[in-house]
């Protein structure tokens, strides 16, 4: 039976700079990081809040095709890959903090009924969501609560 999430993959340009980046800017732990043979690295990163779950930090190639590892790759210089949504305390502060550190924002922080969120890329270019969580119910939120 599933008990948990433990692994979420997020595609990178480069391992080395991306275990940088969600180390020195981000405040995550380095995880796994093992070699199997020359063309493989296994790269993960925890939060030292929730160990459990592992980022695992990989670059397109095999054993995908040669053609969705270029896609990907066009993908990821377009900035059109998603990356992973994460809790905060504060947005607004998160949100100068790494802006301070010269993070690339897509949204400044924006009330949502759900609390509020701010729109942030990697250094890869994967878009990430900073989310500080409120009570809202859900059943009563419309599309036009998401505009603006």
């Amino acid at each position: 039976m599933i008990t948990n999430v433990a692994l979420v993959s997020v595609w990178v340009t480069d391992l080395d700079e991306s275990l940088a980046f969600y180390t020195d800017v981000l405040g995550f732990e380095k995880g796994d990081d093992v070699r199997l043979g020359p063309d493989f690295r296994w790269l993960t990163v925890v939060h030292p809040n929730q160990p459990e779950l592992h980022l695992h930090l990989t670059t397109p190639g095999e054993p995908l095709s040669p053609e969705l590892i270029e896609a990907m790759k066009r993908a990821q210089a377009h900035g059109g890959l998603p990356g992973v949504g994460l809790n905060v305390a504060d947005c607004r502060k998160t949100y100068e903090e790494l802006s301070a550190k010269g993070v690339t924002f897509l949204q400044e922080p924006t009330e949502r009924p759900y609390g509020v969120e701010a729109l942030m890329r990697d250094n890869s270019g994967n878009w990430m969501l900073l989310v500080e969580k409120k009570e809202f119910d859900p059943e009563a939120m419309t599309l036009a609560d998401l505009e603006g």
